[in-house]
Formats: structure tokens, sequence, C-alpha cells
């Protein structure tokens, strides 16, 4: 079974034929919303929204260690994270998909792994690859199947949020090799890791990062709001896809 975790944008996974919702509970409290179980293009599936039913978590108070453990609890065979971002790339536009490769991680105060607390022991994952190869194969076939356009080998910056990034900031990221911006990609995926969970991405360019193209003044979030609404039906065809053609 696989785990979808929407962000914004996608609060609720179109198609899903939701059998049951489950309100979890786990050491590290309660996750983002009850996970959704239900089948998606006859393949089991669950679903959790990173933000909440109502979209009313911000990046920085998702409990990210509560969502990935609920998940493992769930026995989920792999986690495909959907997300907005901001380009830093002029060739990445405004509705344009982003399947990501790294990750330089600029968030901070995050409670950020398990391996801490009362008789935890010191623990090192290796994060060389912070998303799972296998995972982007299957979401790189599926968007061909479909047509859609999925840009590789992107470097993803996660910022703390909830405010949005000054020019300045944008430049610096740049200059550290980044091309994509977003507040939620850690530390999830690192805890998604310390799991053994494979863990991979799709980024929906949303709007140009501050000082970019058209944002180059300001960023216009109605904007935002709107090239999210079209987008998402291309990353629901995309995971749809990718689950009839599993074996």
């Amino acid at each position: 079974m696989l785990a979808i975790i929407g962000g914004s944008g996608l609060t609720r996974l179109a198609g899903l034929a939701v059998s049951h919702r489950q309100v979890a509970s786990t050491p590290y409290g309660e996750p983002s919303a009850a996970l959704s179980f239900g089948h998606l293009a006859g393949r089991p599936v669950v679903f959790l929204a990173r933000h909440g039913d109502q979209h009313g978590i911000p990046p920085h108070q998702v409990n990210y260690r509560a969502n990935i453990w609920a998940l493992a609890e769930a026995r989920v065979l792999g986690i495909v994270a959907v997300a907005a971002v901001g380009s830093i790339r002029a060739d990445l536009k405004p509705g344009d998909l982003v399947l990501p490769e790294q990750i330089i991680d600029y968030t901070w105060g995050r409670p950020s792994t398990f391996h801490e607390g009362p008789g935890a022991t010191v623990a090192h994952i290796d994060f060389t690859e912070p998303y799972d190869h296998a995972l982007r194969q299957r979401l790189r076939a599926a968007a061909a199947a479909t047509g859609s356009r999925l840009a590789d080998a992107a470097v993803y910056a996660a910022t703390q949020g909830p405010r949005l990034e000054s020019a300045a900031e944008i430049n610096r990221l740049e200059r550290d090799g980044a091309d994509v911006v977003g507040m939620t990609g850690m530390p999830e995926a690192a805890l998604a890791r310390e799991l053994a969970l494979p863990y991979a991405a799709i980024n929906v360019v949303a709007n140009f990062a501050a000082g970019r193209g058209d944002s180059r003044a300001g960023i216009s979030l109605e904007a935002i709001h709107a090239v999210l609404a079209a987008s998402m039906q291309q990353v629901h065809a995309i995971i749809e896809t990718m689950l009839g053609d599993d074996d």
C-alpha cells in the first residue's frame, strides 16, 4: 500500500474511494489529519493531508514525526509527497511539475529525528540520495505515460516559512545550487529515511520565487491558488497511472 501526502492544493485525493478514516495516535502526538484509507486505480492507498483537512497547519507547525510514524504504523510500502514550490530557475515556470533529486535544508527548530529522548541511542542515516530511486522511476514513467512534462534533477531548498522568502534570500539559494524552494520537504524526507520508508516527491511550481520572472516586484497569492488548482489535475493523473501500472 502506497501513502500519498498532500500539500497546498491537495487536501483531498480526487478519485480515492475511501473505505474508512482512522485517527492515529503516536508517541509524538497526533498527525495533521485522520488517515484516509481506500482504493485508487484499483490499488490500496492511504492519504494524509499535511496541513490538515482545512489546510490550517502552517509548515513550521506540521507534526512531521507524527505524520511519518502514523504512516509507518499503517504499514505503507512507500510515500509520495506532493508539495507546492517556487521556481528559482527561469526554465521552470508556474504550472510545471518537478521531480526533485536533492535537498538543501534551511529549516530550524523543527523536531527532526526519532532518535532522541530518554533511552535513545545516537543514530545516523545515509542521506546522500534523499529520494528513493525506484519511486522516482515509477513517477517518471507515469508522467511520460500521461504526457505530462516532469522536470528532473532539481535541487529542493527547504525553508522555514510560513512567510515567503526575500529576493536576496532567493539569490542566496541560487548561489547554493537550489532550483526550487518550498517549506515542507524537511524533515519529512529524513524522517521517512529513518524508518526505512521509500520516499519521493512531486513538486508543483506555483510561482516564480521572489525577484524572479513575474514575481520580480512581488508575489500574487491569488495567482498561486489558481495555478495549483489547474496543475493538481496532472498530479492526480500521474499518481493514478503509477498505481494502475503497479504489478
